[in-house]
Formats: structure tokens, sequence, C-alpha cells
């Protein structure tokens, strides 16, 4: 896409080759008036935010950008920050979409979450650091508000653990109604089942091969080794620990979500425990 400043240089050149304004104008496509516009206000100091929030934040586009200039106090349109954003040229390369098994999902209108510590999901996702020491992360998430309730980050994580991380998140927020995973062996263990069913918690396991089915997590998992686990080189497990812990807390109170209307999911849980608004009009 051409922009209006370069259409204006074409003019200019065209005008030193002896064409006139006019037919210049008429030849690129801009009004003499679009020609002899000059801006009014200059991006630069713009571009040097957008550059400091592109660098602190390599994933992110230009909405949360846009939404991070807006918390600053800084009143600005959003499509003057989409344009000064693409011509920085910090625009994120295009993922190529994923082919999907065909499949029908077993979610019905009772497993989707409708206020907070209605559903839970958890899952776990594996990596390694520079020594070769592998990390496995079990990961936490109240599908309504978004928040990554615990991170647990260890060599090894089995039922017994997985109870340990569920009993602290119980005692603190109470127990949710479901709880939905895949069909790993630390979450069907029988241990773990009954210490469920103690809670009053109901299983909900999604089919095997269909991650679809378990979407909120999918997209929390997809989000932590994204902005986290990709682009972080932990020297053992003691540095991963404190850097997903940071990151965690990042997410939870200065990550604008947009499915919360680029609220942050710590300010959507407060916002509805406060009851001061109907947060259904702001869900994407």
């Amino acid at each position: 896409m051409v922009s209006a400043d370069q259409r204006r240089a074409v003019v200019a050149v065209l005008k030193e080759s002896k064409v006139s304004e006019r037919r210049s104008c008429q030849l690129i496509g801009v009004s003499r008036q679009g020609y002899r516009y000059q801006p009014r206000r200059s991006d630069d100091e713009l571009v040097k935010r957008l550059k400091a929030i592109a660098s602190e934040h390599p994933r992110y586009g230009y909405r949360r950008a846009w939404v991070l200039l807006q918390r600053s106090g800084m009143s600005i349109n959003h499509k003057r920050v989409h344009r000064v954003w693409r011509e920085a040229k910090l625009s994120l390369p295009l993922r190529r979409p994923r082919k999907r098994r065909a499949g029908d999902s077993t979610m019905t209108c009772a497993q989707e979450a409708r206020h907070p510590n209605h559903v839970w999901t958890y899952d776990f996702v594996f990596d390694r650091c520079a020594n070769g020491q592998k990390v496995k992360l079990l990961t936490v998430v109240d599908e309504y508000t978004r928040e990554s309730l615990a991170i647990q980050v260890a060599t090894s994580i089995k039922a017994r653990a997985v109870i340990s991380v569920l009993t602290k998140l119980v005692a603190e927020r109470g127990a949710p109604q479901c709880l939905r995973s895949d069909n790993g062996p630390e979450f069907v263990a029988t241990r773990v089942k009954e210490w469920l069913q103690e809670q009053g918690i109901e299983t909900l396991y999604i089919k095997p091969g269909s991650p679809w089915e378990n979407a909120r997590g999918e997209s929390f998992n997809g989000r932590l080794r994204d902005e986290c686990l990709n682009l972080e080189w932990f020297r053992n497990l003691r540095e991963a620990s404190v850097i997903v812990a940071s990151w965690r807390q990042h997410y939870n109170e200065e990550r604008p979500h947009s499915s919360l209307g680029y609220r942050t999911p710590g300010e959507f849980y407060r916002v509805y425990k406060q009851g001061a608004m109907d947060l259904n009009t702001v869900r994407i």
C-alpha cells in the first residue's frame, strides 16, 4: 500500500522532470490540495513510544499498544496509531492458519463459563532450560475472567502436586463448579478424581485429539509460549520460575485482553466483584 507521503514524493519527482503539477497529480491520483498539504504535527515522539512498547512486548499488536498509550494519559485515535505502527514496520507477520481436524465439539451452554469460578481449565506446557533441564508447567485459568490462577513450574508434576496446587487455589478463591482438562494421566488419576469429588467439582474431559474443546486453555497456553517461553532462555529451573511468575503478574494486571474490552483479567474480576456494571456489555 502506497502512503500519502510516498505519493507526494512521486509528484515532486515528476515536477522536477518538467511535468506540470496538475498533470503529475492526475497521473498519481493525488489532489493538488492533498499534494500541497503539510502535516501539522510530527509523529517522531509517537514512533519513539511505539517502538519502546514493541521492544518491551514483541508480540503485541497496534491495538494493545494503543490501549497502553491511553492508559499512560495520551489521548490519541487508534487509526493514527495503526498508521504509524504500520509505517514504522512494527506489525507482526501474518500467521498461516493451521489445518484442524474435523470433529463435533461436545461443549454445551451449561459447560460455558458464565461467571468467575464457574469453569476452570488446567493443562501442561513443556519447555527446556539452557542447561538441558526439562521444565513442566501446570497452568490453571478461570475461563470467564481469563485470569491465570496459577502456573506451577517444576521438572516433574505428578497427581499429588496437581492436588496441592488446586487445594491452595480452592482455599484462596473457593471451589469452581467445573474443571476442564484433557485426558492426561495426571488429570484422570484416581487420587485426583477422588479429591475433586470430595470438593464437589464436576470434571469436564475433552475428547482425545480435540483441543478446540478447551479453547480458553489452549489460547492461554499459546500466549504463555508466544510471549514468554519463546522469548526467554532460562539458565535453570529457578530462573524459569521467577520469569514465569513475573509474566503471570504482567498477564493478569497489565496486559489488555481484547475479549474483555481491553481490560486486564485482574481489572475485569475486580469490576465483577464490585458489581459496578454489566460485564456482558464489554465482552467480545
